[in-house]
């Protein structure tokens, strides 16, 4: 497709919703990398001044370099740990993500999947559906009303998820870089410390270096066998073969799991365990809120190009 001056080049760095594609191609020429050869992509780059991705997604300070002419990366997700901001920052190239829109619905799945793990709601489906009940009564599970919850990474979705976990009567403390002055929770400095003091740990922090392995055996000791482990976040955050082996014996009590380290490769000996609740990255996918993301995704990118002041650039 020919560019024009009117219709700035934009770069699909990601597979990207149908709504959000249909209006990056009404407004401006776009590049589809999933698709492209590297001859291809070597051909056009100097002409792309946008990049549109999701927040998992590699974006490079190698692959950004390939760019002469970029001007700014719109991520579609409330995270951007793929994107390398540093190096965008130095080119004076903007980075865009979509925060809030999202926040309601990854909060009410977190309580989802901690409701499902605790009560064993998939294995009660599966139980019943059977007609294994015909043999005798399910087995007992946990309570949820009144037990500890650890949040960590307090933001936008961790003071959204302690919001819920107080009608449901729990106590609730989290782990943060630093403590905050606008909450009623109890802060404790110590992840692990965290983890052994609660029934269970809802992980709502970012990904990237910073956060990589996080939650290791330490971690997944401390939070033990009558503990349940929750992950919004980014599976990046768990040390993803030392949770299996936790589970596996038995040193935590279970699990609820969005989100992998290799997505969409879940590994065979998680998908096997009894004790968990796996979901395919889904905490923000209802219609509403990933229609109102491809908007903000694509504003930011139609505001940037028309002069006007990003909508939610992210934090320098």
């Amino acid at each position: 497709m020919t560019s024009t001056s009117a219709r700035p080049d934009i770069l699909i760095a990601a597979a990207l919703p149908p709504h959000l594609m249909q209006r990056l191609q009404d407004h401006f020429t776009c590049h589809d990398a999933t698709t492209l050869s590297d001859a291809a992509l070597a051909a056009v780059a100097p002409s792309i001044r946008g990049i549109a991705s999701k927040g998992e997604t590699k974006v490079s300070r190698e692959y950004i370099a390939r760019f002469p002419a970029l001007e700014i990366i719109s991520v579609f997700g409330v995270g951007y740990d793929g994107v390398d901001a540093v190096a965008a920052r130095e080119r004076g190239i903007e980075v865009t993500n979509t925060p809030d829109v999202l926040t309601d619905d990854v909060a009410d799945f977190a309580m989802t999947l901690l409701l499902s793990t605790a009560r064993r709601v998939v294995d009660a489906d599966r139980f019943a559906r059977s007609g294994e009940w015909k043999k005798g009564p399910f087995a007992l599970t946990t309570k949820v009303t009144g037990s500890r919850l650890g949040i960590v990474g307090l933001g936008r979705i961790g003071k959204a998820i302690a919001r819920r976990a107080a009608a449901f009567d729990m106590e609730i403390s989290y782990h943060n870089r630093s403590p905050q002055s606008d909450v009623p929770y109890r802060y404790v400095a110590d992840l692990k410390t965290l983890a052994g003091e609660v029934d269970f740990l809802v992980l709502s922090m970012p990904g990237g270096a910073g956060t990589r392995a996080l939650i290791n055996a330490e971690v997944l000791d401390a939070l033990g066998p009558k503990g349940f482990l929750i992950n919004v976040a980014r599976g990046s955050v768990v040390d993803e073969a030392t949770l299996i082996k936790a589970l596996q014996e038995g040193r935590i009590a279970g699990a609820g799991l969005d989100v992998f380290e290799n997505e969409p490769n879940v590994p065979e000996a998680l998908a096997k365990l009894p004790n968990l609740t796996l979901t395919p990255h889904m905490a923000s996918g209802t219609v509403i809120t990933r229609t109102a993301m491809a908007d903000l995704a694509f504003d930011n990118l139609q505001a940037h190009f028309s002069g006007k002041p990003l909508l939610t650039p992210v934090p320098r």
